[in-house]
């Protein structure tokens, strides 16, 4: 039997409908148009290779962020119905039209340890209103669970899922309840789902997710530095997530092409006045930088902000590379120099970096990072005339094939697959009092 923290999920593909400015279904796909290359990655149970790298380009309020959040809103979920969940799902329906009172669906499409397996959710604001977990083990669909309203139907051999109907709510999900049961299928699908990290998504707390987020990735970064709390972790019965010996040092590799002048990580420990009125230690991280021989600590506040995002990102893809998982990144370009960017990319397609089939989906402005993304890794979105959001892939932009030749960078910034500002430049200098 499988250990379930040892599975590698890719993702084959994502819906979502309703959710935002996405009113219509949009779908996004990870399967590889151009199978001979590294970052296409053989599924021989699905004939088909996979991405391990896509990103998500488009003006700015066309949606594309709404597209990765719509993931990430399906992960919380998953975490969250069976304790949060008690009045309402916060789930977003596109506001314009009858939408409103339309129910929001998203679909994931994934594999485990290469069998496909699908999880699909229906839900609106009071009610779960469809939920299901099929997988393909030998190509042909197999119910783990299906869920229409409140009647629950398992598979045979599943008894031991039984009792997850007497945590059911209406606004529960039944794959939230059985996690907290050992069934090996639906255990894997979850957890997997769960260990998805996302960075950068706007949730209902608005830009205070991001700011969240980008601590709590610098947690995980300083974690693979600390030598000292690891030596200490070894003593704690409870810990499950030691870190690899060599893991520093890869660390310390990837934080040095940030800074050729960084030269290690060290720490300070912190007081910390308690409510209590005790107090304990933190421990923060500093970057030691060497100039001229003189070796010189710097607290991670007085770093650029591209030093902080790369140090933020660390942790995470070295996570995700290590054990498989999804990376998702919004405005990856937000606060990286383009060639670290370029780097990320190279780490997620290399199989030497990347021998887990880790995934890295993201959202960008930066057309020069096109030179490095194939025809089929690029997906665009644009802003229908009722305000949602339409995503396409470039590499059958509008029924034409692009041919994988093209210059990406060039044709889209002269316009050829849409995905720029529509600028009125009269009525901007009108805006601007600079015409009458």
């Amino acid at each position: 039997m499988h250990q379930i923290g040892r599975l590698a999920l890719m993702l084959v593909r994502f819906e979502a409908e309703n959710f935002r400015s996405i009113a219509e279904a949009v779908t996004l796909s990870m399967v590889a148009v151009d199978h001979d290359r590294e970052a296409a990655r053989e599924q021989p149970l699905l004939d088909e290779h996979l991405l391990t790298v896509a990103g998500v380009y488009g003006p700015n309020a066309s949606g594309k962020s709404n597209v990765l959040a719509a993931l990430g809103w399906l992960r919380d979920a998953v975490r969250d119905s069976l304790r949060v969940w008690e009045d309402e799902i916060p789930v977003e329906p596109f506001a314009f039209g009858t939408w409103g009172a339309r129910p929001s669906r998203f679909v994931v499409e994934a594999t485990i340890d290469g069998v496909r397996v699908d999880y699909e959710l229906e839900v609106s604001r009071d009610r779960v209103l469809y939920e299901a977990l099929f997988e393909y083990p030998e190509r042909r669909r197999r119910r783990i669970f299906e869920r229409d309203g409140e009647d629950l139907s398992l598979a045979r051999g599943l008894g031991s899922l039984a009792g997850a109907r007497g945590l059911l709510t209406p606004r529960t999900l039944a794959l939230s309840a059985m996690r907290r049961f050992d069934e090996e299928r639906v255990g894997a699908f979850a957890s997997r789902l769960l260990r998805m990290q996302a960075f950068g998504l706007r949730g209902p707390q608005g830009n205070r997710t991001r700011a969240f987020a980008a601590a709590a990735w610098a947690s995980s970064t300083a974690r693979l530095f600390d030598v000292e709390a690891q030596q200490q972790s070894l003593f704690d019965a409870t810990g499950t997530d030691a870190v690899e010996p060599d893991m520093r040092q890869r660390a310390l590799g990837l934080l040095r092409l940030a800074d050729l002048g960084i030269d290690d990580v060290a720490f300070i420990d912190e007081p910390l006045l308690m409510p209590d009125g005790g107090t304990r230690s933190r421990r923060r991280p500093q970057l030691v930088h060497n100039a001229g021989g003189v070796r010189v600590p710097f607290e991670l506040t007085a770093e650029s902000e591209g030093t902080r995002a790369w140090f933020s990102l660390i942790g995470p893809t070295l996570t995700a590379l290590d054990r498989g998982g999804l990376v998702v990144v919004d405005e990856l370009d937000a606060s990286l120099h383009p060639s670290l960017s370029v780097e990320l990319l190279r780490l997620f397609r290399d199989r030497a970096t990347n021998p887990h089939d880790a995934q890295l989906l993201f959202t960008s402005h930066d057309a020069t990072l096109l030179n490095s993304l194939n025809r089929d890794e690029v997906w665009l979105t644009e802003k229908d005339a009722d305000g949602s959001t339409r995503l396409g892939a470039l590499s059958d932009f509008a029924g034409e094939r692009v041919r994988r030749s093209q210059n990406l960078e060039s044709a889209y910034l002269k316009g050829r697959f849409g995905g720029l500002p529509d600028v009125d430049r009269a009525g901007l200098l009108h805006a601007l009092g600079l015409v009458g």
